[in-house]
């Protein structure tokens, strides 16, 4: 669990665009197959079937991405609203929740809105061009969530996380920001560098989201932007 505080300044009222990813991805989940809630998709095998197709058809699969197919070049935008299955959901979710209210109230409504959409659409690119012979169907907001972690960080360099860690028997310890996300990133690159290309999380996205959100937070706001003073509390809560 992670619960992000710090110093007051400038912003531009509730993070509707947060809300709103939130609310689509949501939809979309449930409304789809991965949820298992939408009976239009029948059970079983029917169901299995379902699944894999959708994931193909509004995911990410690096081979066929570039053979440009119709639709294609979408892909990489459409996946960042699909989700594989309840804890894919709840886990991006939560984490956009915590980091992304704060961004947003930090960059206003519409950069962040082509922010997230931007990012995330090039960290899933740029899975897909390392991995281009790669039959693996990517989908998810990991990679535009990673972007706002990258801008957190350099916006919010000393806000305070606390996080719950289960190999200490879940005991509350807080750090600074930026120690929680370079620890983030760490296991991120330790984590691609094992799995190679095979199916699983891809943490390669993970780590090309976090970069580009931390070099354009770091380019297009310099020092000016970043908060410091007395910490407040947020309003949200994840868990890493």
């Amino acid at each position: 669990m992670i619960d992000a505080s710090e110093g007051s300044g400038e912003t531009s009222g509730r993070p509707l665009m947060t809300y709103t990813f939130i609310v689509i991805c949501c939809l979309i989940f449930v409304l789809g197959p991965a949820s298992g809630l939408n009976p239009e998709y029948g059970t079983g095998g029917e169901l299995l079937q379902a699944q894999s197709a959708y994931f193909e058809r509004w995911g990410v699969v690096p081979s066929a991405l570039w053979s440009g197919g119709p639709g294609q070049p979408l892909t990489p935008l459409t996946a960042l609203f699909v989700h594989g299955n309840w804890l894919h959901l709840l886990g991006n979710m939560l984490f956009l929740y915590v980091f992304g209210a704060m961004t947003e109230e930090r960059m206003g409504r519409v950069q962040f809105a082509l922010f997230y959409l931007a990012t995330g659409y090039l960290a899933l690119l740029g899975y897909a061009v390392a991995h281009a012979e790669s039959g693996q169907t990517l989908v998810g907001a990991s990679g535009a969530i990673s972007g706002v972690l990258g801008a957190f960080l350099w916006l919010f360099p000393r806000a305070r996380v606390t996080s719950l860690f289960p190999f200490l028997f879940f005991m509350p310890l807080r750090f600074p920001a930026w120690v929680v996300l370079v620890f983030w990133v760490a296991l991120q690159w330790l984590a691609a560098r094992q799995a190679d290309d095979r199916p699983g999380v891809a943490y390669l996205a993970h780590l090309v989201g976090f970069t580009l959100g931390f070099l354009y937070a770091w380019a297009r706001f310099g020092r000016t932007a970043r908060v410091g003073g007395a910490a407040r509390p947020s309003e949200g809560e994840s868990q890493p």
